[in-house]
């Protein structure tokens, strides 16, 4: 148990820093693109989002492999697959919402009119990212928490705004998110290592 328990924090303080700071330039750089491309349905904007995130899992998964072949211990340890099976739940409802948005009538050039995918997939992630804090120190859980309630004061709110809420600002949105959120995460983490494994 003392082995595992000191693996898993070693892992999450040498991994996360860089995870975090891909995958928020990943998702600032989406935002940007998305929002030039101008794309104008859902369909395209489902397809485009789920191409980011195939870009920062399949890049995040290579800074893991390289962290763990220079360390020489195994990519696939206890503690990933602990972590991977909790987060999967959540990650995998979040992804498929993705289809069911290309399959679903009337998804035309009016905007994002069915229920606000941005939210939806902020709160699934918020989800995913509290399951895999369990295993972790609650910086990670605290940041999915973030995201769930973030969606869903946008969630609540979308009366307001939904009309404004186009392809072009939804991009926008995502990049805050998916982009400010884990980037200034990243940054925070480099500039506490040194503090232990408090967050």
């Amino acid at each position: 148990v003392i082995r595992t328990l000191m693996e898993r924090s070693a892992i999450y303080r040498r991994a996360m820093a860089p995870l975090m700071t891909y995958t928020g330039i990943v998702g600032l750089a989406g935002g940007v693109g998305g929002a030039l491309l101008e794309l104008g349905d859902l369909r395209a904007f489902i397809v485009y989002w789920s191409a980011i995130a195939c870009i920062a899992l399949g890049g995040s998964l290579v800074l893991v492999r390289r962290q763990a072949l220079r360390d020489h211990e195994p990519f696939w340890s206890p503690p990933t697959r602990r972590v991977a099976q909790a987060m999967l739940p959540a990650l995998a409802v979040g992804a498929l919402l993705g289809p069911f948005g290309l399959l679903t009538p009337g998804t035309g050039s009016s905007g994002l009119p069915v229920g606000s995918l941005p939210e939806l997939w902020m709160c699934f992630y918020g989800c995913a990212l509290c399951g895999a804090g369990f295993f972790m120190p609650r910086g990670v859980k605290v940041l999915g928490w973030i995201f769930i309630v973030l969606g869903i004061s946008l969630w609540g709110a979308s009366p307001v705004w939904q009309d404004v809420l186009t392809p072009g600002t939804g991009n926008l949105l995502m990049a805050a998110a998916f982009g400010g959120l884990h980037l200034a995460y990243g940054i925070y983490l480099f500039f506490t290592e040194h503090r232990g494994n408090v967050l």
